[in-house]
């Protein structure tokens, strides 16, 4: 049983700089608006809101569009003013909002899917906006034309999606758990591999163009950083939201096009109450913020050497006292001995009995920021530099659905399930 600390006090916090009130219903999404002081929403009232501070310091919508149906999603590119909304009936409608934030314009309607939207993205480089469904379809239109490129049949409906303009890559996260990698061309959708790592449905992603690392975030409490430059098929999991459950393992089979096949093992939770809700990624410092429904903004450092979790051996005996476990009937009779219950080290994937495994270490470089079952030789070797933190903790104050990230002020923005959005100023810890 992994058990878990209580988050360490930090001395340097988030600073909230304001909440943005007003939605009737949840907010499903919202972002901020670069070089402005500024936050555009959408929400399942069926509502396009513009927020901009007053002379007062309080935000205000100058605009408060009505749609046709709940607001599931939305994409903003700042350098069109190009505003895409997905919406509950399946339609995707584009706006271009006006250069001062005080009137939106319609500009094309698409009929892009049969049942709610999930998720929307723009590709101003190839004039694509790329949109999934609950219908379980990909589809892409061109932005010129208004013409449906074309689609892709998901195993399950995609609660994520990222889009690498150099390879044309897609990154596409599900409800099964599973990321799914796909080369998009004019008209034809190829898939290369998928990623198999999650226990629980994939809630979000995120995508580093430069080191060429894929995050997804997902119900089962975990986050797994995927080496998708490296071609060697390397999972890392990060393990930092609030969970108390029985870990165990599943193996992971991930294949490159052009690369070996690489069976690893990822070590993840039963529980998916508290999931990963969303992940930003701050690429001036290399720090990873993830956020989630157990209201934990946690900033973890990704400018380290970080460890991949071994793969958990079986046996029928202790493998430090040689002691039979339960299913061991031979052994127990033999030995004449009461089988123990199996655990695992987390450290080294030895198979050990309770007594041999009585320690709890942190092991940050492998992604447990809070103390886990090791056995007592690791335990010995683990030392106090092995034992500094790579991640900080901090608490939102509310149980958050959404998360986005501003770079170039280091603002994040949260919506929660109380209806109410937080302005934050991340300078303090996103350094």
């Amino acid at each position: 049983m992994a058990t878990e600390g209580q988050p360490r006090a930090q001395a340097r916090t988030p600073l909230l700089l304001s909440r943005l009130e007003g939605s009737q219903e949840l907010v499903t999404m919202a972002v901020i608006i670069p070089k402005e002081d500024g936050v555009i929403s959408v929400s399942e009232d069926r509502t396009v809101r513009v927020w901009l501070k007053r002379d007062s310091g309080q935000y205000w919508p100058s605009v408060y569009q009505s749609m046709p149906a709940p607001c599931t999603c939305m994409c903003f590119n700042p350098e069109t003013r190009r505003l895409s909304v997905g919406m509950d009936n399946g339609v995707v409608s584009e706006f271009i909002l006006s250069e001062d934030y005080n009137k939106m314009t319609p500009a094309q309607t698409y009929q892009a899917h049969h049942a709610r939207v999930t998720v929307v993205l723009f590709v101003l480089e190839m004039e694509w906006l790329l949109s999934t469904a609950q219908d379980k379809l990909l589809s892409w239109h061109c932005t010129e034309s208004g013409h449906l490129q074309g689609t892709y049949r998901m195993a399950a409906w995609v609660s994520g999606l990222e889009f690498d303009v150099e390879t044309r890559h897609v990154f596409v996260g599900d409800q099964s758990g599973q990321v799914t990698v796909l080369k998009l061309e004019q008209g034809v959708c190829t898939l290369v591999t998928t990623f198999r790592g999650h226990t629980g449905s994939v809630t979000a992603l995120c995508w580093d163009p430069v080191q060429r690392v894929l995050f997804s975030g997902s119900s089962d409490h975990s986050i797994i950083m995927w080496d998708i430059g490296g071609r060697k098929g390397t999972a890392i999991e990060l393990q930092g939201h609030r969970c108390s459950s029985m870990f165990y393992k599943i193996h992971v089979m991930t294949l490159i096009s052009s690369g070996p096949q690489k069976l690893s093992t990822v070590h993840t939770c039963v529980c998916c109450s508290d999931k990963v809700q969303g992940l930003c990624y701050a690429p001036h410092t290399r720090q990873l913020i993830s956020c989630g429904s157990d209201g934990r903004i946690v900033v973890w450092n990704m400018d380290v050497n970080r460890q991949e979790t071994p793969e958990w051996l079986d046996s029928d005996l202790c493998q430090k006292c040689e002691q039979p476990f339960f299913w061991n009937f031979k052994q127990m009779w033999d030995s004449k001995k009461i089988g123990l219950r199996q655990h695992h080290c987390r450290r080294c994937g030895k198979a050990v009995c309770g007594k041999c495994s009585s320690k709890r270490s942190s092991i940050p470089l492998m992604g447990f920021e809070f103390p886990v079952r090791v056995c007592d030789r690791c335990n010995d070797s683990i030392t106090d530099q092995e034992r500094a933190p790579t991640a900080t903790f901090h608490d939102s104050k509310h149980s958050v659905v959404h998360v986005h990230y501003e770079p170039t002020r280091s603002w994040l923005l949260t919506s929660g399930l109380d209806k109410i959005l937080k302005l934050w100023d991340m300078t303090a810890v996103v350094s």
